[in-house]
């Protein structure tokens, strides 16, 4: 279960670098999808600065732990945000899948790194 954990532990971080950096450049993409969650647009800026620095935590936690904690739950808590935030404008489950995928994961290796 060790090495599956490492695995979502390096998925996570390479999608939330990904993310987070798209989020703090203002990638088209990013803009429109907080338009579209009637978001303001420095909560993307926020978000993406939450999300890199979850990442960054997640990379160091392959060799102290704790940090791998502390990341995987920063995106715990910003999975569950960002669902509720589809949820709040009725988006399909297609719309709502990654997210959900994503919080799955961060909840995986949280409880792995928690006990």
């Amino acid at each position: 279960m060790e090495i599956l954990t490492y695995i979502f532990q390096g998925i996570l971080a390479v999608m939330f670098l990904f993310a987070g950096f798209g989020k703090v450049t203002g990638s088209k993409m990013h803009v429109e999808a907080f338009n579209h969650l009637r978001l303001p647009q420095w909560f993307r800026f926020v978000t993406g600065i939450v999300e890199l620095a979850g990442a960054a935590l997640l990379i160091v936690g392959y060799w102290a732990s704790t940090f791998a904690t502390a990341g995987a739950l920063i995106f715990a808590i910003t999975g569950v945000g960002g669902i509720l935030s589809h949820i709040r404008v009725k988006d399909s489950f297609k719309d709502t899948v990654m997210i959900i995928f994503l919080t799955i994961l961060s909840f995986v290796v949280l409880i792995h790194h928690f006990i």
